[in-house]
């Protein structure tokens, strides 16, 4: 094993902060793992982590090296692409993060022509409703539907994402089909938190002026993932608010309801997200820019930010703020909840 492996694993060891995960997600015996870890500082003269039982941690020293290697590592990959010509067969690994609904109805259906077209690549897809650590846990690049969060990555916008408040036909028939804001203290909404015993932000809507508004409303149903809320609004059981690209389908078939059309949410940005380097490899270049593609016709031109209001129509006081509150639901339908991603 030459230097450059044995940094390219102490990376890995220092970002997950494991010699277990890191020796798994590189294919690794754990023991070879530790032996090029000690090797390493062997030959710098100086001590990387700190190993106790439970855990690893990154000492001063092994700051600043891990730092370098970075920078040398990406140099290398940037080497090994920078004569390619575009038609160069692409090769290598590529961790992608995308919401739950995005890769489940967007892009898986169209991943076997992108990997027809790239037979040399293996792609590693994580969808979940965490909201991932780009840099710590090696992702190549993560879609984001909501706020990009972590300023000390690199965003590339895509356009917005709609949002449209919906309630199952079920419901409607039940209930009846509010048409003002001031009828919703009659509805029922499926309220959805990050975290079990959280306070839900409400309905949100924009007013004339652009300002975020929060309309406190009553709810038999709080859930904390994106496939429970979606299921419970497919069970009549309330008012969602989700992007218009998950249920357009069940739209137009009739099975859901849009509400309140006038009173929508404000979009969420759609991003890219990658860490800071001055060249990123051609192969993640060129699957960012097949994504692109895929999300082009579902979003819609972003606008300048909104002004963010902390009002509450009807009176309703507290309460997380909008900006927080716009961040909830975001990939229902997209698989996501706003502000889990």
């Amino acid at each position: 094993m030459n230097t450059l492996d044995a940094m390219k694993i102490y990376a890995r060891v220092a970002e997950l902060g494991s010699f277990t995960q890191a020796a798994a997600g590189l294919g690794l015996p754990k023991a070879s793992v530790s032996s090029a870890v000690q090797r390493l500082e062997a030959m710098l003269g100086t001590r990387l982590l700190q190993r106790t039982t439970r855990r690893v941690a990154v000492t001063q020293d092994g700051q600043l090296f891990l730092e370098r290697c970075r920078d040398l590592l990406d140099d290398v990959e940037d080497l090994r692409t920078l004569f390619q010509s575009e038609g160069a067969v692409l090769r290598g690994r590529l961790r992608v993060d995308l919401p739950l609904g995005v890769a489940r109805q967007m892009v898986l259906p169209r991943l076997p022509e992108f990997l027809a077209a790239h037979p040399g690549l293996e792609l590693e897809l994580s969808s979940t409703d965490r909201r991932v650590d780009l840099v710590r846990e090696g992702f190549d690049c993560v879609l984001r539907v909501g706020p990009p969060g972590d300023s000390s990555l690199v965003a590339r916008p895509l356009g917005g994402c709609e949002l449209v408040t919906v309630a199952s036909a079920t419901y409607v028939r039940a209930h009846g089909k509010p048409t003002r804001l001031e009828q919703l203290a009659a509805h029922r909404l499926v309220h959805y938190v990050g975290t079990l015993g959280a306070r839900s932000p409400g309905f949100e809507y924009l007013d004339a002026s652009g300002q975020a508004r929060r309309v406190t409303m009553a709810g038999a149903l709080t859930v904390d993932n994106s496939e429970a809320y979606m299921g419970a609004c497919l069970a009549g059981l309330g008012i969602v608010q989700v992007p218009r690209w998950g249920v357009a389908d069940r739209l137009r078939a009739g099975e859901l309801v849009e509400l309140l059309p006038r009173h929508r949410p404000a979009p969420l940005p759609v991003n890219l997200l990658y860490a800071h380097r001055r060249h990123l490899p051609r192969r993640v270049q060129v699957f960012m820019q097949w994504i692109a593609g895929v999300m082009g016709p579902l979003v819609v031109p972003q606008r300048a930010p909104l002004a963010r209001g902390g009002g509450d129509a009807q009176g309703a006081a507290g309460g997380p703020s909008s900006a927080a509150s716009s961040r909830r639901r975001s990939g229902v339908a997209t698989g996501r909840p706003k502000n889990s991603r």
